[in-house]
């Protein structure tokens, strides 16, 4: 399983940045820990271990960082207040055990945060709602909100009514699926291995601790065990596998034991502890050549003068009142392009109202949103940060 010294090698010398500035430089941080991180051997939820994690997330949340955190246990949870000893094998006693679990889940992490001085949020997806744009767009929305008003999410799969046809799978899928919603510049993966290895060093004493990798090399899969293996049923290998998928947005990932006292804290601080996995392709790049390349066209917005201009030279978002014609039909999330009043191209963006919304609220302002439709999703029918110029 050993990958030779020369690929070690390498993979461990990896591209810029340093390991210790991944989580020290970062501004949006999602934090993963592991089920045996928040629960006792698996038997509910641990509110000691939660209450230390709340006082490290704290620390971060002072040095100006925001915060959501993929947390496991629900199941546990509901185990141990049903007093079930053994998990069930039933898709829906899983899922009754959920039920009864997240109701715990809120409370102890509520209650421990609260003691750092944190305020919380329970958010629970399914792949769907990541995978439909509307309910993307929502699911974004809300977490955003959370972080700008300074909540931290605690986020799990919404075990309760998850079935095979929409389950993310594990934790660390969802956290990569969540670094990429909210477009975090850093993902920690916390579990109780100390990083990545050139093999599996239960196995092997030769192996090495692998300091810094390139997010995505297929070697490294490899050395994860591949998905056959010990390690890597629920492993390694689905770390290696998320933070190939936190790249594609641009984001960094570490993954390091959450045994380490402090570990979060001396991260911010800038300490390299655990394997770095770093992206080589820069966030906002990444999320322009998304825009432009892989997604199809649903309609278009003719602009005035004005607005042409803000977006093409001023870096604005697109407002409704600077819409002179709508044309195609499209919902909420999809992708329209913006004309200049020649006709031209000069933009596209994922578009925060549908074609029959935008045709009610165009030459308004922002402010007569809500009195036009009876809500208001946002102000801007294009954010600039899901636009792209052409």
């Amino acid at each position: 399983m050993s990958s030779g010294p020369a690929t070690a090698d390498a993979l461990s010398a990896g591209p810029a940045p340093a390991p210790r500035a991944v989580v020290a430089d970062a501004q949006r941080v999602v934090v993963k820990v592991g089920s045996s991180l928040v629960t006792n051997d698996g038997k509910g939820l641990d509110a000691g271990a939660i209450a230390q994690w709340g006082r490290q997330i704290a620390a971060l949340r002072a040095a100006g960082k925001q915060v959501a955190m993929v947390s496991s246990g629900a199941i546990a949870e509901g185990m141990k207040r049903l007093g079930w000893a053994r998990r069930p094998r039933e898709i829906h006693e899983l899922q009754a055990a959920a039920a009864v679990g997240q109701m715990g889940m809120a409370q102890v992490y509520e209650s421990c945060f609260r003691d750092s001085g944190l305020a919380t949020a329970l958010v629970l997806l399914t792949h769907e709602d990541l995978a439909d744009r509307r309910r993307y767009l929502n699911a974004r929305s809300t977490l955003l909100t959370l972080l700008r008003l300074g909540v931290v999410p605690i986020i799990n799969e919404n075990d309760t009514v998850v079935t095979d046809e929409i389950k993310v799978g594990d934790n660390d899928t969802l956290a990569s699926l969540v670094t990429n919603l909210i477009d975090g510049d850093a993902l920690v993966i916390l579990t109780d291995q100390a990083g990545l290895y050139t093999a599996d060093p239960r196995r092997d004493p030769s192996a090495r601790l692998l300091p810094q990798v390139s997010a995505g090399d297929p070697a490294l899969e490899a050395m994860a065990g591949g998905a056959g293996s010990a390690i890597g049923k629920g492993g390694m290998i689905t770390k290696v596998l998320a933070a190939r998928r936190a790249a594609g947005s641009g984001a960094h990932t570490v993954v390091a034991s959450g045994r380490e006292p402090g570990v979060l804290e001396r991260l911010a601080q800038g300490e390299a502890i655990g394997t770095c996995f770093v992206a080589l392709t820069p966030r906002l790049a990444s999320r322009k050549q998304w825009l432009a390349d892989h997604l199809q066209l649903r309609g278009a917005l003719t602009l005035d003068a004005g607005a042409a201009h803000a977006l093409s030279h001023a870096g604005k978002s697109l407002l409704p009142i600077g819409v002179t014609e709508v044309s195609g039909e499209f919902e909420r999330g999809e992708v329209v392009a913006c004309r200049d009043p020649e006709g031209r191209e000069i933009a596209r963006g994922l578009i925060n109202y549908s074609s029959s919304e935008t045709r009610l609220i165009m030459r308004r302002a922002s402010s007569e949103i809500e009195a036009i439709l009876g809500f208001s999703e946002e102000p801007e029918l294009i954010h600039r940060d899901n636009l792209i110029l052409r």
